[in-house]
Parts: C-alpha cells; structure tokens; sequence
C-alpha cells in the first residue's frame, strides 16, 4: 500500500506537469512571432512530453488508490524569449527535485514500479534542462 507522503508527491507532480504543458505550450504559440522558429519547436517538443509525464502520473497515482489532481500550478510564461527560457529552466529543475522525491519515496514504500516511472521522468526532465541550457547558449 502506498504511504499517503507517495500520493501526495504523485499529486504535486502532476500539478506540476500540468502547469509545465500549459506554459511550454503556451510559450510554443507565442514564440511564433518571434524570431525564435528552432525555438518553438523545442517548446512544443517538451510540451507534449510533459503532458504524457502528467498522464504517467495520473495512471499510477489512480491504481495506487488516489485521485489524480486536474488543477494545475499557476503558469508563468515571461515576456522575451529569454525570459520564457529561463522560466521554463526554474520549472524543470522543480521538476526534476519532485522527481527525485518520488523515487525515494517509492524507495521507501517498497513499489519499483513507481520508482522505475521516476527515473524514466527524471531523466526525461534531465534532457529537457539540457535543450533548454543548449537553446541558451549554455551548453
């Protein structure tokens, strides 16, 4: 049986995922304008990744015996194209930390199969920083 520390880090993540859909998306029409078309393509690209990271969680959350959130954090888009990035950087990283929380938890309540689906979003996340850092110039 999965603690209720577990169910509510499933929760918050999908919050999170939400939130990340909504603004990378949101961000992805918005860049259209902008001379940013490699950009918007990344955007989108993440976009759709964290809606299926929403859904993983959901899924698992539900068959764990919780009730999935459908209300997302509040989104934060920024104004230039930097600003959208490095927005997008400070969601990730939360990302990723939420992650690491999941799968320590999992870790602790003895599921593998909640802690493999962490590691597969965690390094998902991971990869979504790294586009973000290379699109910045960071990398």
């Amino acid at each position: 049986m999965a603690s209720q520390k577990l169910l509510d880090a499933l929760n918050k993540a999908i919050a999170m995922d939400l939130r990340a859909t909504i603004q990378f998306m949101w961000q992805h029409v918005m860049a259209l304008g902008m001379d940013a078309p490699g950009v918007k393509d990344v955007l989108k690209d993440i976009a759709m990744e964290e809606m299926k990271h929403s859904e993983a969680f959901a899924e698992r959350l539900y068959y764990l015996g919780g009730t999935p959130t459908t209300t997302p954090m509040p989104i934060s888009v920024g104004g230039t194209l930097k600003e959208m990035l490095e927005t997008d950087l400070k969601i990730e990283a939360e990302t990723i930390k939420q992650c690491k929380t999941i799968i320590q938890l999992a870790i602790e309540d003895g599921d593998p199969a909640t802690r493999l689906m962490g590691e597969k979003i965690l390094a998902e996340s991971e990869g979504h920083e790294d586009k973000l850092q290379t699109v910045l110039g960071r990398r």
